[in-house]
């Protein structure tokens, strides 16, 4: 069976999460969150950790139903903190790489190319 490889690019105000057959680079994305907050633009530190609950929640779904074997995070750092606590202990051990850049406005060509040079 090939592995899968999910690739989550997010800050605390959009996620994008693409997937990739083994360790290539081919990424589709198969879901772009965003952290819509109803009082305007700014986001408080509440919204982000509510966020990233969320992001998290989706990424744990996503291993509970087998649908990668394999996580790669590019994740603005202090969000990557936040994912990282609400992750559980075997979604943790599932990740091979952390990139600590906020990667998420790029579009997909432009992540792989970063991606590659790591």
């Amino acid at each position: 069976m090939a592995v899968t490889t999910w690739v989550v690019v997010a800050d605390g105000s959009r996620a994008r999460i693409f997937e990739t057959p083994g360790l290539k680079l081919d990424l589709r994305e198969i879901e772009d969150l965003v952290n819509v907050v109803p009082n305007g633009p700014a986001l408080s530190e509440k919204d982000r950790e509510k966020f990233a609950k969320t992001v998290a929640d989706r990424v744990e779904q996503g291993r509970l139903h087998q649908r990668y074997q394999r996580l790669r995070f590019a994740v603005e750092p202090k969000f990557l903190g936040m994912l990282r606590e609400r992750l559980s202990e075997e979604t943790r051990q599932m990740i091979f790489e952390e990139i600590n850049e906020d990667l998420s406005a790029l579009d997909a060509r432009e992540i792989q190319a970063h991606l590659r040079r790591h």
